[in-house]
């Protein structure tokens, strides 16, 4: 019973989201690219087209994030957890970037872009 409970708090810490990332693994030169499952701010579920060892040391890129220094701590097939050595915060991992010019011409030229998209009026 002790088991359920604790799965059932660890979910509900996660975002559960599809998104991509790129792992540096260890004695790897090249980043591989994953997809993120689900993210919480200790952890994430990833997938990926390589083999990871339990207890393999990696560096995860996060969108708005970074760098992040982890573990893997379990392996499953084709899906892995890594255990971060440092919370990050899954909403701004989340949050998408939009840039000026990623908005269509009628819109760069309101300047919309230039602040938060959606204001409150």
């Amino acid at each position: 019973m002790d088991e359920e409970v604790a799965a059932l708090s660890r979910s509900a810490d996660r975002d559960s989201l599809f998104m991509q990332a790129s792992l540096i693994l260890t004695g790897s030169p090249e980043p591989v690219a994953a997809r993120v499952r689900n993210l919480s701010p200790g952890g994430m579920l990833a997938e990926a087209g390589v083999r990871v060892a339990q207890g393999a040391a990696v560096e995860v890129n996060l969108r708005n994030v970074g760098p992040v220094a982890g573990r893997v701590i379990w392996v499953g097939e084709g899906k892995f957890g890594i255990a971060f050595d440092r919370a990050v915060d899954p909403q701004a991992v989340r949050r998408q970037v939009v840039q000026q010019s990623d908005l269509p011409p009628h819109l760069r030229r309101t300047g919309l872009g230039t602040g938060p998209l959606y204001r409150r009026r």
